[in-house]
């Protein structure tokens, strides 16, 4: 397992960037780079449930292990969703986590996500034209 990270400065307050990544539409133009019809489920609690999906309900189940709306949210991945039924449970979780911070109207969002080595080439793809999109949609919100 290894860590990767994203980082982009957003000419936008930090509220319009949190909605650029989680507002439903926005998450579903921004992940499409992974999969086409990706979204989350989620009832944004600490501890609570979280389901990342692709259109097939495949996908991952997560909990948030911290939560400071718009600043900052961290995912830990328990395990995989097989056409909606929660499957193979991984061994230690991996972290995805959103960190958001603004100074003077730009906004520096921060992903950093724990991956598998052999799914890092599709997740630095997806990620760095996601970050992209979300940076799009922030600013002309």
């Amino acid at each position: 397992m290894k860590t990767i990270s994203f980082t982009i400065d957003i000419n936008a307050p930090i509220d319009k960037v949190w909605d650029a990544i989680w507002n439903d539409d926005n998450y579903k133009e921004w992940t499409a780079h992974f999969s086409p019809g990706s979204l989350y489920e989620s009832d944004w609690e600490v501890g609570g449930s979280t389901l990342f999906l692709g259109p097939n309900s495949n996908g991952m189940y997560a909990t948030i292990t911290k939560l400071e709306k718009p600043n900052e949210v961290i995912f830990n991945h328990l395990g995989e969703m097989v056409n909606g039924v929660k499957g193979k449970r991984y061994d230690n979780g991996s972290f995805e986590k959103y960190q958001l911070k603004e100074i003077d109207g730009i906004t520096r969002l921060v992903i950093t996500v724990d991956i598998l080595n052999e799914y890092e080439q599709e997740m630095n793809e997806g990620f760095s034209k996601g970050i992209e999109d979300i940076k799009r949609i922030a600013e002309t919100l």
